[in-house]
């Protein structure tokens, strides 16, 4: 059985043709519709020389055509390659060229920048560009600017591809070696393309295995046929970018299960309220505190407010790849009387590393992320690569054996730093989390080496201090960092988003801060700011807050 990504998809098109497929502001697609624009812009990519191998980049806003674009490389067994929209020039062609685009599909808002940039990329063939969703953030350039640079880059409409080009299915036979690449966000370095062999990131995060029962699918007809079989379809909003790992895995995912997915292109919590009430959405996706803390509470100002709305639909709530704090856990669990709230671990890296299912009463967290049951292949391993015993206390690093990607796309310096070979001849992806292993089997994340501050030689987890000042009244938002200092080698520096009309002082949070944390672990400076930057998906953005701390 191949796996493989298309023919996972194309076999829940087969099961349930007419089903919804997609839901994005008012447009939507069934199945059968979805895949006939896929299949149109495939033969279109292939007539401009687009074939197995080659990477094909998407470069836009949450939208229909984004999954289009998506399935149309898959299915040729080409490579899609996110891109980040709020990259600026100096990005885009660092990552342009980094990624050896041959073909690119774009927002058309984003043509001035695509413009800029096509003449200095000699492999890049095809060019296609995508209407703006309608509630995305508009770019700086008129309609006019845009249209010219849509010519000048030599971009073909995406519709009128649809309406040239056949929509049958008539492709090669595809493989489980076929490869996707997903880019990090580059929040502690430049960004990174991690190839995954299509049946390896099924397994690791696309459906393939149950997070519950850790077991794998007997077949590749197994979701689509579950799909079909059941009574009711699953309604799905994913919030985060389809450009983040956890987005474009879960949407995947989802399509495989022939069920129906709801995407949001700009995040604004009432509006996904309001999109989640009018398409009666069960389950919902977020990535930790950057979108639940908003969300809940404009969940309660619209009720408070008397607005007419009906989410009795949500019955489950899934957050990765970001801290999600008790004190918001706790005020979901309090709205949703039967919400199944679940925190998951795991990286573009490595994959899927464990879950946690949350209740009423049990959302404290043992250090700064959650205590999880472990996925399959889930390890964490000591300095020599070997796997550390339960409950011995010994924190090490969180890696992952088993479906794990190839590595970085040509970087084999740090592929063989992240995906390492233990003496017993077993090869894990560490990316670098670290973690400890409880009596019982289950992992606790305290969080990533690359953030890790030492402190006076105590090796301090900015997460868990984040997650406790996030409790304070008079904190939106923060991030933790640290920064050099002649007695301690690092001190703990706070940089804070208050609330408004709010004004938090250092001495303050440290009251609030002694009974949850041991002294070393206090914040020593206080930043103030109007806004915490973070990346669409909810990343913070820790140099950036290393140059706020450090008055930079």
């Amino acid at each position: 059985m191949a796996y493989n990504l298309a023919d996972l998809f194309e076999h829940a098109v087969d099961a349930v043709p007419d089903r919804t497929a997609l839901w994005c502001g008012e447009d939507s697609r069934t199945f059968g519709e979805l895949e006939a624009r896929a299949n149109a812009l495939a033969h279109h990519l292939q007539e401009r020389g687009i074939g197995p191998g080659h990477h094909v980049g998407i470069y836009g806003h949450n939208s229909i055509p984004w999954v289009e674009a998506m399935l149309a490389a898959l299915k040729l067994r080409a490579v899609p390659v996110n891109i980040n929209y709020r990259y600026v020039t100096d990005e885009l062609r660092y990552l342009f060229d980094n990624a050896d685009l041959r073909g690119l599909v774009f927002d058309r808002q984003f043509a001035p920048a695509v413009a800029e940039l096509h003449g200095e990329l000699p492999l890049l063939e095809a060019l296609v560009a995508m209407e703006d969703p309608p509630d995305a953030p508009t770019g700086a350039a008129t309609d006019d600017e845009v249209a010219d640079a849509v010519a000048v880059a030599g971009a073909v409409d995406l519709d009128e591809v649809a309406a040239r080009c056949s929509p049958e299915r008539d492709f090669a036979e595809r493989s489980g070696d076929d490869v996707a690449i997903i880019y990090t966000g580059g929040t502690t370095g430049m960004p990174k393309g991690v190839m995954w062999r299509s049946e390896d990131i099924f397994f690791a995060l696309c459906g393939g295995t149950d997070p519950f029962t850790r077991e794998p699918v007997p077949d590749e007809l197994t979701l689509a046929a579950a799909g079909a079989a059941a009574e009711t379809q699953l309604v799905f909003c994913t919030t985060p970018p389809l450009m983040h790992g956890a987005a474009f895995c879960a949407t995947l995912m989802q399509l495989f299960g022939g069920n129906q997915n709801v995407l949001i292109t700009k995040f604004e919590p009432r509006e996904v309220w309001r999109t989640i009430s009018r398409r009666r959405a069960n389950s919902i996706l977020i990535t930790g505190d950057a979108m639940a803390r908003p969300l809940i509470e404009a969940l309660e100002a619209m009720e408070q407010e008397g607005e007419e709305l009906d989410v009795s639909c949500v019955v489950s709530l899934s957050s990765s790849a970001a801290v999600f704090s008790p004190t918001v856990k706790d005020r979901f669990l309090e709205r949703f009387e039967n919400l199944v709230l679940t925190d998951s671990i795991g990286s573009t890296e490595s994959g899927f590393n464990g879950i946690l299912m949350v209740g009423k009463g049990a959302t404290a967290m043992r250090a700064g992320g959650p205590t999880v049951s472990p996925g399959r292949d889930a390890v964490v391993l000591d300095d020599h690569l070997q796997p550390v015993a339960p409950g011995s206390g010994v924190i090490g690093r969180l890696g992952r054996g088993g479906n794990i990607p190839i590595g970085y796309y040509k970087d084999p310096e740090r592929t063989a730093a992240t995906f390492v070979t233990a003496p017993n001849g077993q090869r894990y992806a560490v990316p670098g989390d670290f973690a400890s292993l409880e009596e019982d089997g289950s992992i606790t994340l305290l969080g990533r080496g690359s953030t890790c501050i030492n402190s006076g030689g105590e090796k301090i987890y900015p997460e868990e201090v984040e997650s406790a000042l996030k409790a304070h009244a008079d904190v939106f938002d923060a991030l933790v960092v640290g920064i050099p200092d002649e007695r301690w080698g690092q001190r703990v520096v706070a940089v804070v988003q208050p609330r408004q009309d709010a004004e938090p002082t250092l001495e303050a949070l440290r009251d609030h801060l002694r009974p949850l944390l041991a002294a070393y672990k206090l914040p020593k400076d206080l930043h103030l700011v109007e806004e915490i930057r973070r990346s669409p998906s909810g990343k913070p953005d820790y140099p950036w807050a290393a140059s706020v701390a450090a008055d930079v």
